[in-house]
């Protein structure tokens, strides 16, 4: 064996350009499906990780991907809003450690903006339990303060200090900002790669401040109230999106959800998040499976270049195996030089390729941020070394196609010249 593998290398060598491409093709073919492989498992433990240490969701009745999609994603339209007065009631369940209201509809330049208190940055978690920080400045405590996520700072180049409006609704129709209240910016939160990053936040009294000259979702023709009397009218919330809840003892989370689902004030839904993130996972699954389908395309192209290599260098190498053959090579053993020669391509693919891998996951970390991902692990897992596995397997059986027609060739044929 030791003699074949030293054939084979040397073998290989003599033909170092066409197979030298041809491992480049297997390398690139192994570095996108380990890529894809990490990608996904970072995109769904970032997507998983979105909120945490939240035991419940609680919104108006609807269903629980819609709730979750709206309430921490900040995506899509609820179903509608829940009296205050049933938040106050159901957050005075002794069950219930700490709640944060939500509320959501506004938006600024295309960020959602979320109305809630300054709890929020007490409680929410992301991730494995982290808090939220501060880049800079601190949370809001006045009316007309905001706070921004990481990402909308950075694309719009905001600072603490800094004037800004918002609009009502998405903000595509004219007419629809809030000019006559702006907000100044107070804090910057730190990057957490969830949707906290993508949102403006507020306090509630502000949500309710910024309307009070509306009506129906407009404004009210002739009628302004201005922002230096708007602290005169009560600016307690009719109405908020959804809140999230803590409970004492994790272990009564089902009896609280019952609780809140038999709620007779309104009917209410009370999810919990790790479960309908789940489900929402599962509904747009098919990304991550296209992806890897893609990568096995592209792997199969590679491995088919190194079939049509083997075989069109088989017809310049029919003296050079005829000669093994009369020094007393048997056809087996020129079965097993070829299905070698294509493994130790195949292995040297995925070895590059792990090590590409790891080096995109050592240095594109940064990048990854900034599209909301985790980073990538640079340890090999279970699952990857049997994609490398599957990868030897299939380069080791496209070996076996030129291999059997050299197996084939006789000693005549190879040492008779051709015309």
């Amino acid at each position: 064996m030791r003699a074949l593998l030293r054939l084979a290398l040397a073998s290989a060598w003599n033909r170092r350009l066409g197979l030298g491409l041809t491992l480049l093709s297997v390398m690139l073919a192994a570095t996108l499906l380990l890529s894809v492989e990490r990608v996904r498992q970072a995109a769904r433990a970032s997507f998983a990780q979105s909120v945490s240490a939240t035991d419940l969701v609680v919104g108006a009745r609807s269903s629980p991907v819609q709730l979750v999609l709206h309430a921490v994603f900040h995506l899509g339209e609820p179903t509608g809003n829940l009296g205050w007065d049933s938040y106050r009631k159901i957050a005075a369940d002794p069950a219930i450690a700490w709640s944060v209201p939500l509320s959501l509809g506004d938006s600024h330049r295309g960020y959602p903006v979320l109305g809630t208190t300054p709890d929020y940055f007490v409680h929410f978690r992301y991730g494995d339990r982290q808090p939220l920080s501060f880049a800079s400045g601190a949370a809001f405590a006045g009316i007309f303060e905001a706070v921004l996520g990481a990402e909308v700072a950075a694309r719009l180049g905001y600072r603490v200090g800094e004037r800004i409006t918002l609009s009502h609704g998405d903000g595509g129709l004219a007419g629809m900002e809030h000019e006559d209240k702006p907000f100044t910016v107070v804090g910057i939160l730190a990057p957490t790669g969830t949707p906290v990053d993508r949102s403006v936040h507020v306090g509630l009294a502000a949500i309710e401040a910024i309307h009070l000259d509306w009506i129906g979702g407009a404004p009210v023709p002739g009628f302004s109230i201005g922002a230096e009397v708007v602290q005169k009218f009560d600016l307690t919330p009719k109405s908020i999106t959804a809140f999230l809840v803590g409970l004492h003892r994790r272990g009564e989370v089902f009896a609280v959800q019952r609780r809140i689902g038999a709620f007779a004030g309104e009917p209410l839904t009370a999810v919990l998040p790790g479960v309908a993130l789940d489900q929402l996972w599962q509904s747009v699954g098919f990304a991550e499976r296209a992806l890897q389908v893609l990568s096995w395309l592209v792997l199969a192209v590679g491995l088919a270049g190194l079939a049509a290599t083997m075989l069109a260098g088989l017809d310049q190498r029919r003296r050079e195996l005829a000669i093994l053959r009369s020094l007393g090579a048997g056809r087996r053993h020129l079965l097993a030089l070829l299905v070698l020669e294509s493994g130790v391509v195949s292995l040297l693919g995925c070895l590059l390729g792990l090590a590409a891998t790891t080096l995109l996951a050592l240095f594109g970390a940064g990048r990854l941020a900034a599209f909301g991902l985790s980073a990538l692990p640079l340890t090999v897992a279970a699952g990857e070394m049997q994609l490398l596995a599957a990868v030897l397997v299939c380069g080791l059986l496209v070996g076996l196609l030129p291999a059997w027609r050299a197996y084939r060739l006789s000693l005549a044929d190879g040492l008779t010249p051709r015309c």
